[in-house]
């Protein structure tokens, strides 16, 4: 298995401007990132603490997938996040072993990574997310 690390733990928010001050006090840093990832109808914001980021997700469509979780479930943590070294070998295994895949091939995410999610039903009940930096493929 190729999974180096946490890479982030993704949690939605209805409000960047509202949650960047709490995470900036609660951590002791100064987010250092915002981000629109227009094809995922999604804003980022992202905090570094050690060498696991937090990102927090705001919709910025009702009908987008951050906008849906929140409405369903409110805010709170959507996923968790490994770095990978080689994502599609990773997919494949996965599946292989009877994994679902919500992303059969990775897509662009935030921050420059290409990125791919497990489904929930087959990783107890935790959206799971890939990430590959395409810069040190």
């Amino acid at each position: 298995m190729s999974v180096t690390h946490i890479e982030h733990i993704g949690i939605a928010v209805k409000s960047l401007n509202d949650a960047i001050p709490y995470y900036e006090n609660l951590l002791g840093v100064k987010c250092y990132s915002i981000e629109e990832v227009k094809d995922q109808k999604v804003k980022t914001a992202f905090f570094k603490v050690g060498q696991t980021k937090i990102e927090l997700l705001e919709t910025t469509d009702p009908e987008g997938t951050i906008g849906k979780f929140i409405e369903k479930k409110g805010e709170g943590i959507h996923h968790i996040a490994f770095a990978v070294k080689g994502i599609n070998e990773e997919l494949q295994r996965m599946q292989e072993n009877g994994i679902v895949l919500i992303d059969k091939t990775p897509r662009s995410g935030a921050e420059g990574l290409e990125i791919a999610f497990l489904h929930p039903k087959s990783t107890f009940g935790v959206l799971t997310e890939f990430c590959e930096d395409r810069n040190q493929k």
